[in-house]
């Protein structure tokens, strides 16, 4: 600040602005390039690899600026990398014509990128939305708003204060950025939560500067309703303030294009499956755990859909199963109906096919960056509406006709755009020629001037020549002189005298006249006036546009439902799914169930059908045993991914299935240690084993795979039994599982529990070999095959034949000796002396270290010793 007054005037220009965004890295646009100077220019340098320059920037001496830069039209990529890096990106553009300005050409921030506000579609992946996420909490409750920008959709739940419930809600989502205030910020499980499980930015947010008042008035202003009670906000202050703070963040960070969020959801937790964010992963709904990609994931088998704005509908349905049997039966008599035409459903698809992401289409319409290309996409689009809504006229089920009401064919829109844009606009609108012929008669004046003026240029040509006879005479242009006459200097002798002499070249002499003087002002200001009327009647058609904003989002959002619906009934003709029967009565019921994602992975072997049937009464538990690799994690999997299919309405990969609503998947399967907390495997295990118990109800599914491996067999079985038993009891929990052990010794507890049956994997012993049946049966297994799996593992032959030899040995009670029994090196360590080992080892299994007191440990202690 104290060198401010000694900068020049276009680096005080700089810092002022800078100084109101100092969170920021400013793009300061000078000319065809964004600029970036002092701080900034040295962090992006180093984050984007620039040559990190210098220039003068008013102070004494030889200090300098650092500086650097990035091209105007290349500048998305470079954002794209900063975004990622978890920078914010302040977009500074000239506001002012330069050829107008008088002295400095004005600029101002335009725009401010962070992580969760990106419209620009090559920073945008196309099937999933890109949500900034409030969180602000108050008397209790959390108040939770999304919202996307690109897509102009927002939505808000308000749910009682608690992290697991939280990370819940931030799971369906996935936001890219976060903004915390107050208590919520300060929780430091919740922060590590959302920047290592969820990878998104951050940010506090100073919630006492949100005037609940300004919010009750502007709520209503934005989403066009008359109060707070009509949007369902009445009794909700959490959620008012933080649907507040999400929009006054936008207004400040995007400027303009506010009028795209229009459409506000408010949603009950309650409505939809509870899927932690440990079962996501575990099921591998969205992403692999492996390599984190979409193939080889639910969503990836289900994702037949045409259009972009169908695949991130497809991703929410799959990330919110219902919990309303009348809205789910819904959804599969809508499936079904297309299912039962194939003509149908394979006109629809075709009919979705180049329908462009009206969505983001309109969002960077309304924010004023949408190209001309992308204004004629738009209108490309909706021409193909009439026909696609023509299909659904004579469907019968519910959400075929709403969405047949819901499509609108935007005639008048499709009639604009096409009379007034070229059928191929350039890319930019500064490079003219957008505006069609015949749309404006003084626009078609001034380009028959300009036209005109260079058929009378030709004219003029000719007519010089001939009288001066100078037959080589030539009429030129160039930005710097205009139009001139260009003559050889052997002709210079008969140049006339009103010629004037405007420029000398190394061979030939360049001339003006009054009449080419005039000429070129009228070509010129009519060129000025074009690009000027162009730029306006353009700004007109998209203003046009976003006035209709409501109705293309709702045609948007009707023609994304009708891509998922067709989508469901392509994966279930592909997959020959069944549909399933929905009921309340707590029993799941699947005769000849497949695993979706491994029958699609591997279409040549056929799958293994296994039957399932859990209820609330005698089946409430299954217990599974069998080998590592036969098939039990696989079993389970397939179980919850069928419950979880049929409740976002889709059709199943099962012979038939009875399933009742299930209000929460719960799993534990597999585990790594956690080093963003320096958890251990076992502390983690434990963790989401302590959530699972803590928040499933009788309702429930739950999928248990090996608990207690990470410690001691007897901890193991200890702890994996208590979870049996806590589960299985109608006093603390009473839930519907599925629990895989290698603990054998727990199949007494379908003799010792009521609801326990167990299960087991059909293997075939084939001499020092097995085959896994990957059939499901009922009774427990009677050994473990992990000998037989390791030599499939490619364990070394010499290594299997001594595991075996040990096993044997196990097995009769005896302990095994080395192989090679070497004599002990002389290493300074107290010897166990074999005549007095048998008397320690017996005094040793004689203390009970629980019931000591410390006196008596250091008494044991000492006899302990006096014993080595």
């Amino acid at each position: 600040p104290e060198l401010l007054p000694q900068l020049s005037p276009m680096m005080q220009h700089f810092a002022g602005i800078k100084a109101q965004h100092p969170d920021a890295l400013l793009f300061y646009r000078l000319g065809d390039f964004y600029e970036m100077f002092f701080e900034d220019a040295v962090t992006a340098s180093r984050e984007l690899e620039l040559t990190l320059t210098s220039r003068e920037c008013g102070l004494p001496g030889d200090q300098r600026a650092a500086m650097c830069g990035v091209p105007y039209h290349a500048y998305e990529a470079y954002v794209a990398r900063l975004i990622d890096r978890g920078y914010k990106v302040a977009i500074c553009e000239q506001v002012e014509d330069p050829k107008e300005a008088k002295g400095l050409v004005d600029r101002e921030v335009v725009r401010v990128i962070t992580p969760g506000t990106v419209l620009e579609s090559g920073m945008l992946e196309e099937g999933r939305n890109n949500y900034i996420a409030v969180v602000f909490e108050q008397d209790g409750q959390y108040g939770c708003a999304f919202a996307d920008i690109s897509t102009g959709e927002v939505r808000a739940c308000q749910i009682p204060a608690g992290l697991p419930l939280l990370q819940n809600e931030m799971s369906r989502f996935a936001p890219r950025e976060v903004l915390l205030g107050g208590a919520v910020h300060e929780s430091a499980p919740l922060r590590v939560f959302l920047r290592a499980e969820l990878r998104c930015a951050v940010s506090e947010y100073p919630f006492s500067s949100v005037d609940p008042g300004w919010c009750a008035r502007a709520l209503p202003a934005q989403f066009g309703a008359r109060d707070l009670a009509i949007l369902g906000l009445d009794k909700k202050p959490a959620l008012v303030v933080a649907l507040g703070a999400l929009m006054g963040y936008l207004a400040q960070t995007q400027k303009r294009g506010m009028e795209c969020l229009r459409m506000l959801e408010i949603y009950a937790a309650e409505e939809y499956m509870t899927l932690d964010a440990s079962a996501r992963r575990n099921l591998e709904l969205v992403r692999t755990m492996r390599a984190g990609e979409k193939r080889g994931t639910l969503l990836w088998v289900l994702d037949e859909t045409c259009t972009a704005m169908g695949k991130r509908l497809l991703r929410m349905w799959v990330e919110k199963p219902l919990l309303s049997l009348p809205r789910i039966t819904r959804r599969h008599n809508t499936v079904g109906e297309l299912m039962d035409s194939a003509v149908l459903l394979g006109e629809v698809r075709a009919g979705l096919n180049g329908i462009f992401d009206l969505e983001r289409l309109l969002t960077r319409i309304a924010y004023g960056s949408a190209s001309p290309r992308e204004l004629r996409s738009l209108e490309q689009a909706a021409r193909r509406l009439p026909a696609l809504r023509e299909l659904l006229r004579n469907c019968t089920s519910q959400y075929l006709r709403e969405i047949y009401d819901k499509i609108d064919p935007l005639t008048d829109l499709c009639s604009l755009i096409g009379r007034a844009i070229e059928d191929d606009p350039p890319i930019a609108l500064s490079d003219g020629g957008v505006i069609r012929e015949g749309y404006s008669r003084e626009l078609d004046e001034l380009r028959s001037l300009v036209s005109g003026a260079k058929e009378h240029i030709a004219r003029i040509e000719a007519s010089e020549r001939v009288r001066t006879g100078i037959k080589n005479l030539r009429v030129g242009y160039n930005r710097v002189f205009g139009y001139y006459l260009e003559v050889t200097k052997s002709n210079l002798g008969m140049v006339p005298p009103e010629y004037i002499r405007k420029q000398t070249l190394t061979g030939s002499e360049r001339f003006i006249t009054e009449e080419l003087k005039t000429l070129e002002e009228r070509i010129t200001s009519a060129g000025d006036q074009i690009g000027k009327l162009e730029a306006k009647l353009y700004s007109e058609v998209r203003e046009k546009v976003v006035e209709n904003i409501a109705r293309i989002q709702s045609t948007a959002a009707a023609v994304a439902r009708l891509d998922v619906f067709a989508s469901f009934a392509q994966a279930g003709m592909r997959g020959g799914y069944c549909r399933p029967q929905m009921n309340l009565s707590g029993a799941l019921s699947i005769r000849g169930g497949r695993h979706p994602v491994i029958e699609a992975m591997n279409r040549e072997a056929p799958f293994v059908c296994n039957d399932v049937y859990l209820d609330m009464e005698k089946d409430r538990i299954a217990v599974i045993t069998g080998p590592n690799m036969s098939g039990k994690s696989t079993y389970m999997r397939m179980t919850a991914l069928i419950v979880l299919m049929a409740q976002i309405g889709c059709y199943v990969p099962a012979d038939s299935a009875d399933l009742s609503i299930v209000d929460g998947i719960y799993t534990r399967v597999g585990a790594a240690d956690d080093l963003a907390t320096g958890q251990s495997t076992f502390m983690v295990e434990m963790s989401e084993v302590a959530d699972i118990l803590k928040n499933a109800t009788a309702n429930s599914l739950i999928i248990l795979d090996e608990i207690g491996r990470g410690t001691s067999t007897f901890d193991g079985m200890a702890i994996a039994r208590a979870v049996v038993e806590y589960i299985a009891s109608r006093r603390t929990l009473g839930a519907k599982a599925m629990f895989a052990t290698h603990y054998h010794e727990l199949t007494c507890l379908e003799d010792e529990l009521d609801g326990v049956k167990n299960y087991n994997v059909s293997v075939r012993k084939q001499g020092e070999d097995v085959i896994f049946l990957r059939r499901i049966v009922r009774g427990g297994a009677d050994e473990s095959y992990g000998i037989y799996v390791s030599r499939l593992a490619g364990v070394p032959d010499p290594v299997v034949r001594r595991a075996q030899a040990l096993l044997k040995e196990f097995e009769a009670g005896r302990v095994p000796v080395p192989q090679q029994k070497k004599e002990p090196e002389e290493t300074g360590q107290i010897v166990i002396r074999q005549e007095k080992e048998s008397e320690l080892v017996r005094r040793l299994r004689e203390i009970d270290p629980n019931n000591l007191t410390p006196i008596a440990a250091l008494s044991v202690l000492m006899e302990l010793r006096s014993l080595l």
